[in-house]
């Protein structure tokens, strides 16, 4: 059964530009403006949006009638939510650093990296099953999980992808592999 996911990343909020580890912020002004002049979708046999604040801005931007789903939430930052990376790599360095490049830790209490790319795996192994095309309103975090997912690629190159507020990633499964896909 063939499968089409199309990731969106949510828009831009103030932690995100101020490198804080998120809470449920709402998106910034203009990226609620940005999200309105994108172009809409392909249509989408399933919609699926994480439950933050944020990402169902997203959604309602680009005009999109989204189901909440509780496995596309990001990464579980634990006590280090709402606080800036700055302030933890000064006063935990230790902390951050090994989270960082030990992907089973989790310092902060919350979820370690090999912890969200389980459940990401998991959804899309199951979104695969439905076959068709399903769009998915979610994290930077989650959507690197799930390239390194289809990569099969170690995990400490979850850090080497970048994924910019309102980027669009697309994927593909046969029903037995994942792979990435890049449109012109």
């Amino acid at each position: 059964m063939n499968t089409r996911l199309t990731w969106i990343c949510h828009g831009a909020t103030a932690a995100s530009r101020k490198a804080m580890f998120p809470l449920d912020e709402p998106l910034e002004d203009k990226a609620v403006e940005e999200a309105g002049r994108m172009i809409p979708p392909p249509r989408a046999d399933r919609i699926a949006t994480s439950p933050a604040l944020r990402a169902r801005q997203t959604a309602d931007a680009l005009r999109l009638e989204a189901q909440i789903d509780q496995a596309l939430c990001d990464c579980d930052h634990g006590r280090w939510a709402g606080r800036s990376i700055a302030a933890i790599g000064t006063e935990e360095p230790e902390n951050l650093i090994g989270w960082m490049s030990d992907p089973e830790a989790a310092p902060h209490g919350g979820e370690s990296l090999v912890d969200l790319r389980t459940r990401i795996a998991g959804w899309m192994d199951g979104q695969a099953v439905l076959g068709g095309h399903v769009i998915a309103i979610s994290h930077a975090a989650v959507i690197r999980a799930a390239i390194v997912h289809v990569l099969q690629a170690p995990l400490s190159s979850f850090w080497l992808s970048d994924v910019e507020p309102l980027s669009v990633i697309r994927m593909t499964s046969n029903g037995q592999r994942w792979s990435l896909r890049f449109q012109h």
